[in-house]
């Protein structure tokens, strides 16, 4: 994947938006709107399970399908696309876009106290950002990938 392209799944901060819950092309989209095309109809039966098998984890069922619907119906274009629906107090794209850089190892006053994270989120921003420093954005793409974002 090309530099260009990198851009569009990671945002400015690093973190990847690709595997993010409420990305629109993200996996956690895509695989949560397949598991609900295959479970079709399931709530008739999840009721069915709980009384025919004695299974009372099938009266989870209906929270469960809120939360596949939820995550199914993902409606964000990424953070260099629009600001963060996830982190409502993010600074770093408006911050990015002033400084004209393409992510925040990359701007003189990293790291910064300006970028509205709670202190979990400002760790591990720190982190990737100097990550991608060391080897590279590329690299750290290639790293990063296929691991899950909640990880």
């Amino acid at each position: 994947m090309d530099y260009e392209q990198l851009k569009k799944r990671l945002a400015p901060c690093g973190l990847h938006c690709g595997k993010c819950f409420a990305f629109i092309e993200g996996d956690i989209m895509q695989y949560s709107s397949l598991l609900q095309r295959s479970l079709g109809e399931f709530d008739v039966y999840a009721q069915r399970f709980v009384d025919m098998l004695d299974e009372p984890v099938f009266k989870k069922y209906p929270d469960f399908k809120e939360m596949l619907q939820h995550f199914s119906t993902a409606k964000c274009g990424g953070c260099r696309n629009e600001k963060c629906k996830l982190f409502k107090a993010c600074n770093v794209r408006a911050c990015s876009e002033k400084k004209q850089v393409d992510f925040c190892f990359q701007c003189p006053d990293f790291p910064c106290g300006d970028t509205g994270f709670d202190k979990h989120l400002y760790e591990r921003y720190v982190a990737i950002n100097l990550r991608m420093k060391k080897i590279g954005v590329e690299t750290y793409y290639d790293e990063i990938k296929d691991k899950p974002r909640y990880g």
